[in-house]
Parts: structure tokens; C-alpha cells; sequence
């Protein structure tokens, strides 16, 4: 991919929320950099791949991935991308997630969205628009969270095994097979994983799988095929799946979108 250089810096000064606009083409990425607020990442358009260093995550058209204060990442295209950013002064954060995540955008939070970008960052106290602001980060609060990260194990074993299956998704060996490749006892495995990650195996797979789905469904890949390459038994057993983390059948879920 190109490389592209991440917006400057600028100063909040004294307002504890702004809304930026930004729209990229297919194929560009930022560099990896951090910013001295939180960050709402929004996809009105496209699909964007995030990468910090806990792991990685997925950011359909219209969801929002959310970045604490201080958080190194890099954002790529995998298409056309219209983004809108809002910044959120650390003292502002009362209520907000902790941690990084993909959240569902419902379409009051869409609209606070727009809204605050075309504010820009002028609010005058008590004003129509501080509300706004107010209001914004209140449905950020209570955004669901999607299932759409991938962290990374941090020992080199571990992540070894990650990244062999990653190159051939439809591997369906059990855990107790993998075990048998690290010379580890099956538990010890899953004790390890989820130590590591947070999730077991099996939903570390199946997280990646959606992922990878998001991925190639937005570059136009047929259900038939996306859902045969990531081993599925049949494109209804990837289409359950598909729905049932993100609501949608796989079919919809972009023209929904």
C-alpha cells in the first residue's frame, strides 16, 4: 500500500470536543501515530483495517472504532474510505470506553456525528451546539460493542500459530491438533490463549474468519466464495454465523450499510 502521512497535530485550546472530516482513497494507509485526545473513528463510507499494538480490528461502513488517549495505530483502506473523526479532551471521558473497540453506529449517534463535524470545533457555552457535543458523547457511552478485534498473543509461539492459520483460514483442526504441533497439552493451550488474548481458540478463530469475511466481501468477493474459503460447510452455516455477530446476513450487510 501507499504510505501516507497522518494529519498534523492540532491544539484543542479550550474545546473539550471536535468534529474532522476526512476522505481517502482505496489503498492508503497512515503511518503509525497517536493523538493527545481520544479519538471516534467513523466510517460514513468504505472499510477500514486498524492496527494498534494489542491486535487488530475492523471498521465496517458505518461503524466507529474508539481510540483511547494515547493510542499508537495506523489506519489502511481497504476502499474508498469517507471518514469523520471526533476528538475528545481527556476530561471529557467520563462514561466513554477504556478501551480500544468497534462500536455500532445507531442512527441518532450517525447523525450527532455529522453534526459535530459540520460544529467543527466553535461552541459557545449553553449553545444548541455544546448540546450537541453533550449528547454525542453520551450515545458514544452506550454504543454496543461488535466483535470485530483481533488481539495477538505476545508469545512468539503463540503468535507463530496465529499466523500460520491466518494463511489458511479453512483449517479446521482442533485445538488439541495445534496443541499436538506447539508439543503442549491441550488445556495448556487454551489456558495460554485465553491468558494471552482474552479468548479461547475457538473464538479467536471465529473472530478472525468474520474479519477476514468484512474484508473481502467489501473488496467484492461473492458470499459463495468468501464463505468456501474460510471453511464453511456451505454459505448458509457462514451466513448463520455472519448474522448472528453483526445482525445482518452477509448478502444485506453492505447494501444495509
Amino acid at each position: 500500500m501507499d504510505s501516507l502521512e497522518p494529519r498534523d497535530e492540532f491544539d484543542l485550546g479550550l474545546e473539550p470536543v471536535v468534529g474532522k472530516p476526512r476522505d481517502y482513497p482505496a489503498g492508503k494507509e497512515t503511518e503509525r501515530h497517536r493523538h493527545p485526545t481520544a479519538q471516534l473513528l467513523y466510517a460514513v463510507e468504505g472499510l477500514m483495517l486498524v492496527g494498534t499494538e494489542r491486535g487488530q480490528w475492523v471498521v465496517p461502513p458505518t461503524r466507529a472504532i474508539w481510540l483511547p488517549i494515547g493510542t499508537w495505530h495506523q489506519v489502511s483502506m481497504v476502499s474508498k474510505v469517507r471518514m469523520r473523526s471526533i476528538y475528545v479532551r481527556g476530561d471529557r471521558l467520563e462514561g466513554l470506553p477504556a478501551d480500544c473497540c468497534v462500536l455500532e453506529v445507531s442512527p441518532l449517534l450517525r447523525e450527532l456525528i455529522v453534526a459535530a463535524v459540520a460544529v467543527g470545533r466553535a461552541c459557545a457555552p449553553g449553545s444548541r451546539d455544546e448540546k450537541v457535543m453533550d449528547l454525542l458523547l453520551a450515545e458514544i457511552g452506550r454504543a454496543p460493542v461488535l466483535p470485530l478485534s483481533l488481539p495477538q498473543p505476545s508469545s512468539a509461539a503463540l503468535r507463530q500459530l496465529c499466523d500460520v492459520w491466518l494463511e489458511r483460514p479453512d483449517d479446521a483442526r482442533g485445538a488439541a491438533e495445534w496443541a499436538r504441533e506447539l508439543a503442549l497439552d491441550p488445556r495448556t493451550l487454551q489456558r495460554r490463549f485465553r491468558r494471552e488474548t482474552g479468548l479461547s481458540f475457538g473464538q479467536w478463530r471465529r473472530q478472525a474468519r468474520l474479519m477476514q469475511a468484512l474484508q473481502r466481501l467489501a473488496c467484492g468477493d461473492s458470499v459463495l466464495k468468501v464463505a468456501l474459503d474460510l471453511g464453511y460447510a456451505s454459505p448458509s452455516a457462514f451466513a448463520t454465523m455472519f448474522k448472528r455477530e453483526l445482525g445482518a446476513p452477509p448478502s444485506s450487510f453492505f447494501a444495509a450499510s
